[in-house]
This record gives C-alpha cells, sequence and structure tokens, in this order.
C-alpha cells in the first residue's frame, strides 16, 4: 500500500511541484489547502502530469474544528510536507500580525494532530532564518540573526517550535529544509508560480512584465555592495526543490533515530537581480525593460547557500541551470496568456 503523504498548502506553487514528485516516488499525497492563494485548477494540471488525481480538502489548518474533524479519518497518514503559510516578504512588513497568527497557528495546529501517533515531518523552512549571513555561502551551523521581516521571524521561530517539539516528544522526526529562491515551472508548463495580484517574487514579475501584464519592472535597490549594486540571490528551480522534500521524506523514513535536522536546499551560486533579468533575457530571447528604484523593506543583500549536506546526507542535488529555470518560468507565462 503506497503511504500517505499530508501536504498542507499543496495547492500552491511549490506544493503542487512537491505533490507531483511524490507521485512519481510512488506515494499517495492528499491535499490539504484552504486556496487562498492558489486556484483548485492545480488539481486537473496534476492529473494531466501524473495520470491520478490526488486527494483534495479545502480546510484552513486554522479552523481546529475542520482540521479535527478531517484528521479523524485520515488515521494512516504516514508523514507530513508542510507548506501552508503565508510568504510575502513586503506584505508581512506591512501586516505583521496577519503572518505570525495564520503562520504559527496553522503549524500549531497540524503539530497537535501527531501528538498521539508517530509522523515524518517535513518543515518548508527558509534562508531567510539567517538574515545577512557574515560569511557567504552561509552553512546551517550559521548563527541565526535577528529576522528582516517578520515573515523570516515566523520562520525563526516556527523552527524553534519544531526543536522543541521533537525534543519533548518521541513520536515526531522533523526536517527543516531551509531553501532559498525557488523559480520556474515544470516542463509541461501546466503548473508554475501563479501570484495573486502584483507579483511579490522577482521572476513572475519578469515574465509578467515580459508578456505585457506589467509595466516595466523595478529593480528594488542599485546601491548594495554587490558587482553590479542589486541584490544577490541563490535561484532554484522548482522541481528540483520538490525533489528535495522527497529526499527529506525518505531520510526520515530510513533513519528512525533522526529526531530534527536542519538542510539548506539551493544551488550553492549566487546571481544578482541583474544577472538573473539577462539570464531571462538570454535564455528566451526577450529585451526585457526594467528601472532602478529605491531599496526594498526587508531585502537582504546578499546570500547564498553551502548545500554540500544536503549532497551528503540527503543524497539531493540540484540540477537545473539558471537558463532553464527562464525557459520554464516563460513557458509556463505563456501558456496562463494561451489558456485565457
Amino acid at each position: 500500500m503506497k503511504k500517505k503523504i499530508l501536504v498542507t498548502g499543496g495547492m500552491g506553487y511549490i506544493g503542487s511541484h512537491t505533490v507531483v514528485e511524490l507521485i512519481n516516488a510512488g506515494y499517495h499525497p492528499v491535499i490539504v489547502d484552504n486556496l487562498s492563494n492558489s486556484d483548485k485548477k492545480v488539481l486537473t494540471q496534476i492529473k494531466q502530469i501524473t495520470g491520478i488525481s490526488p486527494e483534495f480538502y479545502e480546510i484552513d489548518l486554522c479552523d481546529k474544528v475542520a482540521l479535527n474533524i478531517f484528521m479523524e479519518h485520515q488515521q494512516d497518514i504516514a508523514g507530513v510536507i508542510h507548506f501552508a503559510a503565508f510568504k510575502a516578504v513586503g506584505e508581512s512588513v506591512a501586516q505583521p500580525l496577519k503572518y505570525y497568527d495564520n503562520n504559527f497557528g496553522s503549524l500549531i495546529n497540524v503539530l497537535r494532530c501527531f501528538e498521539e501517533r508517530k509522523v515524518a515531518f517535513v518543515f518548508s523552512s527558509s534562508c531567510t532564518v539567517y538574515g545577512q549571513p557574515d560569511v557567504l555561502p552561509v552553512t546551517e551551523e550559521a548563527p541565526i540573526k535577528k529576522a528582516e521581516s517578520p515573515y523570516g521571524n515566523t520562520k525563526q521561530v516556527a523552527e524553534e517550535i519544531l526543536q522543541d517539539v521533537a525534543k519533548a516528544a518521541d513520536n515526531y522526526q522533523i526536517v527543516s529544509l531551509r531553501y532559498f529562491n525557488p523559480v520556474g515551472a515544470h516542463a509541461s508548463a501546466l503548473i508554475g508560480e501563479l501570484p495573486r495580484g502584483i507579483p511579490q517574487n522577482l521572476v513572475p514579475f519578469i515574465t509578467q512584465s515580459a508578456i505585457g501584464k506589467r509595466g516595466p519592472l523595478t529593480v528594488f535597490g542599485s546601491d548594495y555592495d554587490t558587482a553590479d549594486g542589486t541584490c544577490i540571490r541563490d535561484f532554484i528551480h522548482v522541481v528540483d526543490l520538490a525533489k528535495a522534500h522527497v529526499a527529506a521524506l525518505q531520510y526520515l523514513e530510513n533513519n528512525k533515530a533522526v529526531k530534527y535536522d536542519v538542510f539548506n536546499v539551493g544551488t550553492g551560486k549566487g546571481y544578482t537581480v541583474l544577472e538573473a533579468i539577462n539570464a531571462f533575457d538570454k535564455a528566451n530571447g526577450q529585451s526585457l525593460a526594467y528601472q532602478l528604484g529605491e531599496r526594498r523593506a526587508g531585502d537582504i543583500e546578499k546570500v547564498w547557500g553551502e548545500v554540500s549536506k544536503s549532497a551528503s546526507v540527503l543524497n539531493w542535488k540540484a540540477s537545473l541551470e539558471i537558463d532553464e529555470m527562464m525557459r520554464s518560468a516563460w513557458a509556463w507565462e505563456q501558456h496562463l496568456q494561451s489558456a485565457e
């Protein structure tokens, strides 16, 4: 019998790609999502890719009653991959209570569902926990600095909650994946990043600008201490990232003594914002218009990861380069336009 894996926020960008990779790896994903930042059409698209329509339940994880009723009928869940959270840095600066209420409430409610049974738990963390690292590339042993945004703080505190839970109870096995900047889309162009409203992340704004949905792209900050003055990020293809979640789950399944562990998930390479724009142009034959703007609150100057631990322990390594990230992101944007 295929192992059931609860995927919270599984209709979202990273979640949907992970559901595909879970199916490819022989698991039975069960999706819970409140559709606050996703679309039910994703289920059809996942079926087109995999031939399988995963179980889906429209539930707000902050609703304890609804979640408990759901869990009463899901006693055979063997693992959890927890994506469900608000994730926009800028919005979190403007609306911190929204982020603290949702991101902590949903995590704690899910953890309580497994107080009486054993579970492998993979948490969607972030490189934002490092703040601005003193040393680059940043390793998992780097000190956790004061967060630059409420979003980053929710990831820091969530990791502390998970460490405390793992220490206190024998039934939890937990891995936190600190990933960098996911971009790109599935090779089928059937699933990809679909932000509601104005995109908060770089690549969907690039693609929407290139296709004419937006005006010129604004690059936030051009006076940073980098080669061209723009921020540096470690961009990782979303399919590589999805496969890392499956690898983390299998690591816990095969190492029952593990209580808590943490891994960087990135490519180990840093690109400036302008280099990313140039990569998009080169990969897709575009000439993107952009303008230089002021720095944005909450943004880190430069960060990229040391990823050797993920390679050696999880037996996982990113394989898709930035040109493929940009090609697939553009193919996804073109698919969206053709579907309108």
